[in-house]
């Protein structure tokens, strides 16, 4: 007996399919875009557009963070001679020299604690949250301030440095000063490699940098006590007759442990 199926069956029938296609090209998307960024060291005397730099400066926004608390800045150097002074707080690397604009990722708990306050007064004012989604992120959000006024601390730094020693996997427990610091580093990290991954979509090259002089940069920046800089990305487009050197990786086996 022949079977005839409804429209809505139909549609039903063939919409798995689509999706699992849609999913298999945007997967084969992603991994084009990744296996193409690469840290470019020799960039080509060609300026990248403010509307792009905007664009993936827009992108970088939307990484995550440790309770949305978003606690970095990124310092975009367009005026040339700003960029060419940081450049040479980089030690000069090829890569701070040759690309026309550079992107300082400054990371540190007053940022978050900005954040909390916008946050806050978003959610007290906007209508598209349910009165229990409302009285949900105020209760968090308060979490959240006293973390931001209690973690940073300098009485936990003697407790954190003894704790960490005697059971180093709480080395990254964000309780005291430094610790807090590298728990604000680790977050802006997150922006700064969705930003990498976004300049490989839109077609430009970039090079994560970390060896530069904070303190020069710092003043350079006029950075406040306690701000810290986990990275620094050059921006550009490769040279056309630049060499693209194999990747090497450690294998699957040595990298990820299943359990």
């Amino acid at each position: 007996m022949e079977t005839i199926c409804s429209h809505n069956e139909t549609e039903a029938a063939l919409e798995p399919a689509g999706t699992a296609r849609e999913s298999a090209g945007q997967w084969g998307e992603f991994q084009r875009l990744n296996e193409r960024r690469r840290a470019i060291r020799d960039f080509a005397d060609s300026p990248v557009s403010d509307e792009d730099v905007q664009d993936l400066l827009k992108e970088a926004l939307l990484a995550p963070s440790s309770g949305n608390s978003q606690p970095f800045v990124i310092h975009w150097l367009r005026d040339p001679a700003l960029k060419a002074l940081a450049a040479s707080a980089c030690r000069d690397q090829r890569a701070a020299l040759t690309s026309l604009t550079l992107l300082v990722f400054v990371s540190g708990s007053r940022f978050a604690r900005d954040t909390l306050s916008s946050f806050n007064a978003y959610v007290e004012s906007t209508s598209e949250l349910s009165e229990k989604s409302r009285a949900y992120h105020l209760r968090e959000a308060k979490i959240r301030r006293k973390f931001l006024q209690i973690a940073p601390s300098a009485i936990w730094t003697p407790i954190h440095t003894l704790v960490s020693s005697v059971c180093p996997s709480l080395t990254l427990v964000p309780f005291g000063s430094a610790a807090v610091r590298n728990w604000a580093a680790r977050n802006a990290l997150f922006a700064a490699q969705t930003l990498m991954l976004a300049a490989s979509a839109r077609g430009l090259d970039s090079c994560p940098m970390e060896g530069f002089n904070p303190m020069k940069l710092a003043t350079l920046l006029c950075l406040k006590r306690g701000d810290v800089i986990p990275l620094v990305i050059a921006l550009g487009r490769k040279r056309s007759d630049i060499r693209i050197e194999p990747r090497w990786r450690r294998s699957f086996d040595e990298a990820v442990k299943v359990h």
